[in-house]
């Protein structure tokens, strides 16, 4: 009779420690009901890059002086340089410079090894296309300035949410 005695005790023991367990599941879950949504609307919202962010490489073509440590530094020879030795005043002359962003890693060694600082990475992360070919960028492409997610007027960023400024203290914005 006492086997049977002890395995009740332990039964009951077991739908104790179950039941707890079930109720501090429960409490964590109701802990998350007031939290505020973290989920981004990305077409219409977006995340503003930190300062260090590696994006779309930026070339500038009037300071390049052909010289290719890029090409060196790069873990992959990606930048392809183009470029002519003028015999007469025996200089290279720089003729097409490109990079294909479906190859690259976005490393940053040629951005942080150019002695002119011709490269420079900006905050475009935006660089899907249907077709692989559109991601090699000439200097033309490279040379575009990208438009700041902080300046674009169409796009709400996590900064001027509502939900963000109510956070801050401060009223919403409410647009008509």
């Amino acid at each position: 009779m006492f086997p049977m005695v002890t395995g009740f005790m332990n039964y009951g023991q077991q739908t104790v420690r179950a039941a707890r367990y079930i109720g501090q599941s429960f409490m964590t879950t109701l802990s998350h009901v007031n939290r505020l949504p973290v989920t981004i609307q990305y077409p219409y919202e977006k995340l503003i890059t930190s300062e260090r962010f590696r994006g779309r490489i930026h070339f500038e073509f009037d300071k390049c002086i052909a010289c290719e440590v890029c090409v060196r530094v790069c873990p992959i020879d990606l930048p392809v340089v183009d470029w002519e030795l003028e015999t007469n005043i025996r200089k290279k002359r720089l003729l097409n410079y490109s990079i294909d962003f479906g190859i690259c890693i976005f490393c940053g060694n040629c951005v942080e090894y150019c002695p002119t600082n011709c490269l420079s990475m900006t905050e475009e992360y935006e660089l899907s296309t249907y077709n692989r070919h559109e991601l090699n960028y000439n200097q033309i492409a490279l040379g575009r300035l990208p438009m700041s997610v902080i300046d674009d007027y169409t796009i709400r960023t996590i900064l001027n949410s509502p939900q963000s400024l109510i956070k801050m203290g401060k009223p919403p914005l409410i647009k008509d």
